[in-house]
């Protein structure tokens, strides 16, 4: 890809990927890479600045992940955060040792605005109320000029107790001598904090500050040029090739139906499989967009096999069980549809970017699982080659290029769905009857839920605080006694589930006003027959997960 980029290395923290997101919102493409990649790569790379991420040891230890002195000598922008600030002070002879304090969480930051990382940055106080440090006299003589307050989120065990040779501290707290130091003849900056997160106020400013200011970035990484460009090496690779797509409806799929199908028209066929696990509506908004009466000109098969899926699940409560009967006759409908097309050039694959890096291809955070987009698929499909547009894209951004490419707003802000579907918001058996139940409840839960923040949104100007990032409902296996009208009734309960998440690692339950689940609660238990109950989980992930199964 050629166009001006900044690369995250990453020493095997957990916030590698949240950088890279931030980098991109100021509208500049950024990479990561693990430490163990040779510095003759990275200058192959060119890029306008260099970023160090993460680290769970302390980077004076034998052993521990580090890079060569040389990285700091390319003339390259280089900013560390936390570890990266540590490590950079270590290599280039300052002093790093466990802190006397342990910092953690959002604190108080005194900044130096006249420092490039800083300016438009923290309002102004007085001196009297800075906290004195006791420190090096040199080191005081820095802090005379900390003189702007801002919020930012500290979370280390050890600190910068000694700068290296020709850096000036910047910043500083209460407990850390330096929380930002500069060498700005150099371009280099240590930022102790984590200005990625969302609890440091001004974070996102700094980071801009860095890579639009510092290192002169033009911002010229926006989803218009992307799809632009996209669609251009979509053509020049495919050719007059054929490609299969396997169409889930999910925000990935769709959007790559959408590229591939703006690029290369009736040469892609969309193969689309309804399993009967979709949310209510959902097959048919997919096939509405796609379809013969949709807006894209290309070959789209829908599959009904919702009978058959029902019929394999028969009998089966296991919820790993069910996954993998899902998982397999999805692979077993795709290759009878796949063998009627007969050979393809190229299979497509919704990969993004996150994918790439978790299959451990990018940082060098842990290896958390190996995504295979249309899991065993090549191994049942004749073609001849793989394609991952999207592979170098964040979910938001994938969504932004959805929206570019005239995608409904519905498909293109769909909630995160699992690959199972309801199978796995049906505890125990899954059967038609009770597919129809929780897809009911669910329209109506997210119903409710999307008209109450609408209004709270149209009064107020701004969504509303409980706002969750994930809702749905899931039927129980419990079935218990009822009254209605005056007839006594067993029927199952339904439990109804919002999360408040940035990374879906972690989870709150969401605090939706009452009066809106009291309206949830009467409408599923009058409208949706066979529920006489309805639950709210309050459980946190951890120890609880999202889904149900």
């Amino acid at each position: 890809m050629d166009q001006e980029k900044v690369i995250v290395i990453d020493f095997g923290g957990q916030y590698n990927q949240l950088v890279a997101r931030r980098v991109r919102e100021c509208n500049v493409y950024c990479e990561i890479y693990s430490y163990r990649t040779d510095i003759e790569q990275i200058k192959a790379m060119n890029p306008k600045g260099i970023i160090l991420t993460g680290g769970p040891n302390s980077c004076y230890e034998e052993n521990s992940p580090t890079y060569t002195k040389e990285l700091f000598e390319l003339g390259i922008p280089v900013l560390g955060l936390c570890y990266g600030a540590q490590l950079m002070m270590h290599v280039l002879g300052g002093k790093v040792e466990k802190a006397p304090v342990r910092e953690y969480g959002k604190t108080d930051v005194y900044v130096n605005a006249d420092s490039p990382l800083f300016e438009g940055v923290g309002t102004s106080v007085d001196r009297n109320d800075i906290p004195v440090l006791d420190v090096a006299p040199e080191m005081k003589e820095d802090h005379k000029s900390d003189d702007h307050h801002t919020v930012c989120w500290m979370s280390h065990f050890d600190y910068i107790s000694k700068v290296a040779p020709g850096f000036s501290v910047v910043a500083h707290t209460a407990d850390c001598p330096v929380a930002t130091a500069q060498n700005r003849e150099k371009n280099l900056y240590a930022i102790q904090f984590h200005p990625e997160v969302l609890h440091t106020q001004e974070g996102s400013r700094m980071l801009h500050n860095f890579v639009r200011g510092v290192c002169g970035c033009a911002g010229t990484w926006r989803m218009d040029s992307f799809v632009e460009s996209a669609i251009h090496e979509i053509r020049e690779k495919v050719g007059n090739g054929k490609v299969l797509l396997a169409l889930s409806g999910g925000v990935d799929s769709s959007v790559l139906a959408a590229l591939l199908a703006k690029a290369i028209g009736k040469q892609l066929t969309c193969v689309f499989v309804d399993h009967g696990l979709l949310r209510k509506n959902e097959g048919d908004e997919v096939e509405g967009v796609f379809g013969k009466n949709g807006s894209f000109d290309i070959n789209f098969v829908r599959v009904n096999a919702q009978e058959r899926y029902y019929a394999k699940l028969a009998g089966v409560t296991e919820p790993e069980q069910k996954r993998k009967i899902i998982g397999e006759e999805f692979i077993r409908v795709f290759e009878e549809e796949a063998k009627k097309i007969g050979t393809v050039d190229f299979l497509a694959q919704g990969t993004i970017y996150p994918d790439v890096v978790e299959s451990g291809l990018g940082g060098e955070s842990a290896v958390i699982k190996s995504h295979h987009n249309v899991g065993g698929l090549p191994d049942y499909v004749d073609f001849k080659e793989i394609i991952e547009p999207l592979r170098n894209l964040f979910k938001d951004e994938v969504r932004k290029a959805g929206l570019e490419l005239g995608l409904p707003d519905y498909l293109v802000y769909r909630q995160p769905f699992p690959g199972p579907g309801l199978g796995i918001r049906i505890i125990g058996e899954v059967t038609a009857e009770k597919v129809r139940i929780v897809q009911d409840a669910d329209f109506i839960y997210r119903e409710e839920v999307e008209g109450a923040a609408a209004a709270y949104k149209e009064e107020h100007g701004e969504d509303p605080s409980w706002m969750p990032n994930q809702y749905f409902a899931a039927l129980t296996n419990m079935r218990s006694v009822g009254v209605m009208g005056d007839e006594r009734t067993y029927d199952y309960a339904v439990a109804v589930r919002a999360v408040r998440t940035v990374d879906f690692m972690t989870a709150e339950a969401a605090e939706i006003p009452f009066e809106v689940l009291q309206t949830v609660m009467s409408r599923i238990i009058n409208e949706v027959r066979g529920v006489n109950r309805v639950f709210y989980d309050l459980t946190s992930k951890p120890p609880g997960t999202i889904e149900f199964e």
